[in-house]
C-alpha cells in the first residue's frame, strides 16, 4: 500500500508491515521488547502486550504463540501471577538486546586505518562452516569460500591467537589505494542489497515525518505503534550493515540519511509514547518502572528534540 495519505500517516506503515507473508509476530514482539521493555526493567504483563500489538492488527492467538516461541528459545522466561502472565528477558536475551540496542540507537563508524585483516580458511567440512559463521558473526565480509576479511580495528587483534576456535585459519594484514579498498568493501559485505533496504526505508518512513512536523495530534497509542513500526523496520536493515568505516563508503551512502531520518522521527514519537506505557504498561510488581538513563541518550548525536 503506497504511503500516500498523508493525513493518516500510520495505517500505510501497519499495512506494509502485514504485506508480507508470513506474518512474523515473534519477530516483531523482538521489537517491542528491544526498544520499549527492555529500557524498563525487560517485563511485560502479556495483556499489555495485546493492547499494543492489537493497535497493529495482530490478534491474541498470534501474540500467545510469539511468545511461547520466544521463551522455548531461550529469549523470555515466563512467570505467572495469579491469572496474569508476564514474560520477563532471559540473561541471554538481555545480552543479544544489549548488542542490537548499540547497532540500531548508539552506532558510530568506526575509524578506517587504512589495512585490512585477512582470514584464509584452510580446514573443511563442519569446522570451515562453523568457522564461517564465527567470522561473519564478528564483522568479517566474505570475499571467496575460503577469504574473509575485516577493516584492521583494535578487536581485530582478538583473532590472532592459536587458539581451537582458529585452528586452521591463516590471519594476513594487507593495504592498498582508497579506491581499491571500497571496491573490496563493496564485493565482500555486498553493500548494494543493504543500501537498497535502506533507501526503501527512507521511501517508508518520510511521509510519516512530514505528518509529524504538521502536529496531527497523533493519540499517544498511534506514536508508540508508529515508533515500533520505525524501529522493526530500521532494525531490519541496520542489522545486516557492516557499519564500514565511512572511508568505506560511497559519499553518498543512503545508510546516513536513513540514520538521520530515523533519530529524528524518534525523537518526535517518544514523548508521547512513554506516556502510554506510563499509563498503560504493567510488570509483575505492579506500574512499568521509568526508563533507564541510557534509554535518554538514543539517537542523541543525530536529530533535535521537539519538546
Amino acid at each position: 500500500m503506497a504511503a500516500t495519505d498523508t493525513s493518516d500517516p500510520i495505517s500505510p506503515l501497519v499495512a506494509a508491515f502485514h504485506a508480507r507473508s508470513p506474518i512474523r509476530a515473534w519477530s516483531l514482539m523482538v521489537t517491542i521488547y528491544g526498544d520499549a521493555v527492555a529500557p524498563r526493567g525487560g517485563e511485560l504483563w502479556l495483556g499489555t502486550l495485546s493492547r499494543l500489538v492489537e493497535a497493529i492488527g495482530i490478534d491474541d492467538r498470534l501474540v500467545r504463540t510469539a511468545m511461547s516461541r520466544l521463551a522455548s528459545e531461550g529469549w523470555l522466561e515466563r512467570t505467572k501471577v495469579g491469572r496474569k502472565s508476564f514474560y520477563r528477558l532471559s540473561e541471554g536475551g538481555d545480552r543479544a538486546f544489549a548488542d542490537a540496542t548499540r547497532r540500531i540507537y548508539f552506532a558510530a563508524p568506526p575509524e578506517w586505518k587504512g589495512n585490512w585483516r585477512l582470514a584464509i580458511l584452510t580446514a573443511t567440512g563442519e569446522i570451515r562452516t562453523a568457522q564461517r559463521d564465527m567470522l561473519k558473526g564478528h564483522g568479517f565480509g566474505q570475499l571467496s569460500p575460503t577469504v574473509f576479511l575485516a577493516p584492521a580495528t583494535a578487536e581485530g587483534d582478538l583473532f590472532s591467537g592459536n587458539t581451537p576456535a582458529f585452528s586452521g585459519i591463516a590471519w594476513l594484514d594487507a593495504a592498498g589505494s582508497a579506491e581499491d579498498a571500497m571496491l573490496l568493501a563493496g564485493e565482500a559485505f555486498q553493500l548494494q542489497a543493504v543500501a537498497a533496504g535502506y533507501r526503501r526505508f527512507v521511501e517508508a518512513f518520510c511521509p510519516l515525518e512530514l505528518a509529524l512536523k504538521r502536529d496531527e495530534g497523533l493519540a499517544d497509542i498511534d506514536r508508540l505503534v508508529a515508533r515500533i513500526l520505525l524501529i522493526h523496520e530500521f532494525r531490519r536493515v541496520v542489522l545486516r550493515d557492516p557499519l564500514l568505516p565511512d572511508a568505506l563508503l560511497p559519499a553518498d551512502w543512503p545508510g546516513r540519511a536513513a540514520r538521520s531520518l530515523a533519530a529524528r522521527i524518534y525523537r518526535m514519537l517518544v514523548q508521547g509514547s512513554e506516556r502510554w506505557l506510563d499509563q498503560n504498561g504493567e510488570c509483575a510488581d505492579g506500574p512499568l518502572p521509568p526508563p533507564d538513563p541510557v534509554f535518554h541518550e538514543r539517537f542523541q548525536d543525530l536529530g533535535k528534540p521537539t519538546g
